[in-house]
């Protein structure tokens, strides 16, 4: 059975640039959720530092993340993201916990 993948994202508008970004990763959420392997597509602003901000992505498994790639809506959002911000992505992988007993 394969794992569910995380992605974050970590992005910090350019000067001037808060609510173009803030647009084009809130248009990213319809058609993130809609792909198969989505099980979950956030975006969150950082209370204190009001241009940076967080998507939290959930997909099924790395194929699914590697279809996401591949959509024109995130192609698209990857041609537009160096002219409104600094980027961070992170891929991640669950680390397995033993429940107590």
């Amino acid at each position: 059975m394969s794992s569910p993948a995380k992605l974050t994202g970590i992005f910090v508008a350019h000067s001037g640039k808060a609510g173009q970004l803030k647009a084009l990763l809130v248009g990213m959420v319809p058609p993130s959720r809609a792909e198969p392997g989505n099980l979950r597509y956030d975006v969150w602003q950082d209370e204190a530092q009001p241009d940076r901000f967080i998507t939290d992505e959930l997909y099924k498994d790395g194929t699914a993340i590697s279809a996401h790639h591949q959509s024109p809506h995130y192609k698209d959002y990857l041609s537009r993201i160096p002219d409104l911000a600094d980027r961070t992505a992170l891929v991640l992988t669950p680390i397995e916990v033993e429940e107590a007993r």
